[in-house]
């Protein structure tokens, strides 16, 4: 019994899902369900478009403030580069106008003028090579070694000072330079011994010797350097500053150039040392004149030039 009516009950239910299937409703709900399902698609869509559409409207707008930001950035680093080209037009305006001669003189004086040889105690000081292979000194520096060395010799008092210049070329200014200034002047020969040799009846014990070149007077310098004596030293591209103290570099063959350190010098330690001296005026200093050479001082000259 109990399994007829269970037969009776699933007999029934196939006819209701018969009548079901022929009366259209299950092809109706799907159909809906599509359309649903369609609606919710175009929706996400439209959504998704939406968000996609404001980044990349966010996107736009941060790419432009950026290219703004950008474009002022830019801007203020050319005013900065004119600023930073214009600061150093008026420094190196503000250099020459505080130069201890005008540019020029010193260019005229060929204080700039080196040799062919370059030791490396003066390599730093020179800006480069002509084409016959003469050094350059940069005259920025030689002003500055000269402002330096003057300073530096106001230290001394003149009778404690030496100046020592065998070189011919530099006789007359050295003269001069120990007339106005009180210092003592050793030109051609220099007396060995004066520094060190007690017994000497022309023994002179000093405080600083001036060395005008560091080949042609290495006695002197060796002297003073063996009493321990400071040292100031006027230093050419072949010169080594070995033992000075203190250096002026420059040209210190040329009479001219010569005449012209002299003349500053001479000029900047009298004013610093408060002293009275009716100083000539630069052209004497650094006027023309025929030097003539013994054979043993050409000798001399050329083993300083090439010999170092």
């Amino acid at each position: 019994m109990a399994g007829k009516k269970k037969s009776e009950t699933e007999e029934t239910e196939e006819e209701i899902l018969e009548d079901i299937e022929e009366s259209g409703v299950p092809e109706k709900i799907a159909k809906e369900e599509e359309k649903l399902d369609e609606k919710a698609e175009e929706e996400f869509e439209k959504k998704a478009e939406a968000e996609s559409t404001t980044e990349e409207k966010e996107l736009e707008e941060k790419k432009k403030k950026l290219l703004e930001k950008v474009k002022k950035l830019k801007e203020k680093i050319s005013e900065e580069e004119v600023s930073t080209e214009e600061l150093k037009e008026k420094v190196k305006v503000k250099k020459r106008t505080d130069m201890l001669v005008p540019l020029e003189e010193y260019v005229k004086a060929g204080i700039y003028l080196g040799t062919r040889v370059v030791t490396p105690s003066m390599k730093p000081f020179v800006y480069r090579r002509r084409a016959d292979g003469l050094a350059i000194f940069n005259t920025d520096i030689i002003d500055e070694k000269l402002k330096e060395g003057i300073e530096y010799l106001a230290n001394f008092a003149p009778e404690d000072i030496i100046l020592v210049c065998r070189r011919q070329s530099g006789w007359k200014t050295a003269q001069m330079f120990s007339k106005l200034t009180g210092i003592k002047v050793f030109t051609k020969k220099y007396p060995a011994g004066i520094l060190t040799n007690t017994r000497l009846p022309d023994f002179f014990e000093n405080e600083l010797t001036i060395v005008c070149d560091s080949w042609l007077d290495k006695n002197a310098l060796n002297d003073t350097l063996n009493v321990h004596k400071k040292v100031l030293m006027i230093c050419d591209t072949n010169n080594f500053a070995r033992g000075a103290d203190k250096i002026v570099i420059g040209n210190n063959k040329s009479p001219k150039s010569l005449g012209l350190i002299f003349y500053l010098l001479a000029r900047g330690y009298c004013k610093a040392r408060g002293i009275e001296a009716d100083i000539p005026d630069m052209e004497w200093w650094t006027s023309e004149e025929e030097i003539k050479e013994s054979t043993e001082e050409k000798l001399e000259r050329v083993e300083a030039e090439f010999g170092v």
